[in-house]
């Protein structure tokens, strides 16, 4: 369905020139309902992060925020949020902030995580990251720090994303 989406000019194809993700941020999300329709087009790229249900609230070079609001299918038996949906919003918002700040001619894969489960997280949760700013598309290793905190501000989860920068492959 995705390529059929990308033939028809509806999803862009990430091997091209330019940078679909910082185009569609910058020019939705300062519009009513634009973060919405972001949403929606992000989920459209990526299927398995859209299902996490997170919602990008910032985005600019180096550095993403994002909030994910507890509910029933992300839980846990111990009635918190699941290590895993916590592992895919720390990879949903470094992405993001990694993406968003690549040269139009880069691209990256997340090549390895580190992550410390400091508390059960419950509630609405918001994630934050910092990542170093590709200036080429040149083969590079990333570390993009990842934070993820609760509604009362205490730290729940901390990850390092391990990323690998480089040309995309209609590039080079």
């Amino acid at each position: 369905m995705s390529n059929f989406l990308e033939s028809l000019g509806i999803l862009p194809n990430m091997e091209q020139s330019g940078n679909p993700i910082r185009s569609a941020w910058d020019g939705l999300s300062s519009r009513p309902g634009g973060k919405a329709l972001f949403h929606l087009f992000l989920a459209r790229m990526v299927p398995y992060t859209g299902s996490l249900g997170a919602r990008i609230l910032e985005l600019r070079e180096g550095y993403a925020k994002v909030e994910l609001q507890e509910r029933r299918a992300i839980r846990n038996h111990l009635r918190s949020i699941h290590a895993i949906a916590l592992a895919n919003l720390a990879e949903l918002c470094g992405n993001i902030g990694v993406v968003y700040s690549l040269p139009d001619n880069a691209r990256f894969i997340v090549k390895g995580i580190d992550i410390e489960y400091l508390k059960k997280a419950r509630g609405t949760l918001v994630a934050t990251s910092h990542s170093p700013v590709p200036k080429t598309d040149e083969q590079q290793d990333v570390d993009v720090e990842v934070e993820i905190h609760d509604v009362s501000g205490d730290l729940v989860c901390r990850a390092t994303l391990h990323t690998l920068v480089g040309p995309k492959k209609s590039s080079k």
